[in-house]
């Protein structure tokens, strides 16, 4: 069994992309600058967004947190997105999900410049995606597609069974694990919440990728010998014995599981830090469409 190492692909990942901005300093260029829009105090996310500033700074791209209250409105909201589009200093920008209930996420992700979308969750990028053109990644997505190349996990031919259909992980990861080339070239089941008898699916699956944010739902009766294990839940779990009082739980059940697999991805430690490295690296694509186009 050979751990899907997140921490350490993304750690490498930083270094080129840090390089990358070296020479961009030294050729007397603007590096990039990413921004993130937070919406009230959930702790989750504000740990999320912290450490997205953070990794700006270790790689010398500039940041920005735009931090507002959880009672704004909607048209606020929006006003703060056509200005982030407007802005000409920033590259990129996230808006950190989940919203408040009265802010409808799909009217202010529409409202997000399509050039300006590192999340990659514009419908525009989204089609291009399934087009096969060049286009920003979902950032998960991509980090999961870029953990299987570095590791060299076959792809070509394999039966890959998706579990979880979001438009955040399932659906667009099933679309790039079928397309032509490497990594690539594979079957893929999409299976959900109404697949009847998925434990038939998982068992024929040579690789099985799970967000579906149910702690150790895929148990290792549930798949076959040498399987490829991809775990992209990540729950918090009330745990006594643990320092902060929880632990972070996947969607696989670990310890059973990797005594099975060929390849798996730890939780924390695995596709977490995957997704961070490829939102960094689709801002500096943002950066670099630019300075092309200002030529």
């Amino acid at each position: 069994m050979q751990l899907l190492d997140g921490k350490k692909v993304s750690a490498d990942i930083k270094n080129e992309i840090a390089q990358q901005v070296q020479q961009m300093k030294q050729r007397g260029e603007k590096v990039p600058h990413l921004a993130a829009v937070l919406v009230g105090s959930n702790g989750a996310s504000l740990t999320y967004v912290e450490s997205k500033v953070k990794s700006c700074q270790q790689i010398g791209f500039e940041s920005t947190l735009v931090a507002l209250e959880q009672t704004i409105s909607q048209e606020e909201l929006l006003e703060k997105i056509h200005q982030l589009n407007q802005d000409p200093n920033i590259d990129g920008y996230i808006v950190q999900l989940p919203l408040p209930e009265h802010i409808c996420e799909q009217d202010i992700l529409m409202a997000i410049d399509p050039d300006k979308d590192v999340d990659g969750f514009h419908p525009s990028n989204f089609g291009k995606m399934a087009l096969e053109m060049e286009t920003f990644l979902p950032a998960t997505p991509y980090g999961i597609m870029e953990l299987l190349d570095r590791y060299n996990v076959p792809t070509s031919g394999k039966n890959v069974v998706v579990i979880g259909r979001s438009h955040i992980v399932g659906r667009p990861i099933s679309i790039l694990l079928s397309r032509k080339g490497t990594p690539g070239d594979a079957t893929v089941t999409l299976t959900h919440s109404r697949t009847a008898n998925l434990q038939e699916f998982t068992k024929q699956a040579d690789i099985i990728i799970s967000a579906l944010g149910v702690p150790n739902f895929l148990k290792a009766d549930m798949v076959k010998q040498g399987v490829t294990v991809v775990d992209v839940g990540i729950t918090r779990v009330e745990d006594k014995n643990a320092p902060k009082g929880y632990s972070i739980v996947g969607d696989v059940d670990f310890e059973m599981v990797s005594k099975k697999a060929s390849f798996i991805t730890p939780v924390p430690g695995g596709v977490g830090p995957m997704t961070i490295a490829m939102l960094l690296k689709n801002t500096l694509l943002a950066r670099q469409r630019k300075a092309s186009a200002d030529k």
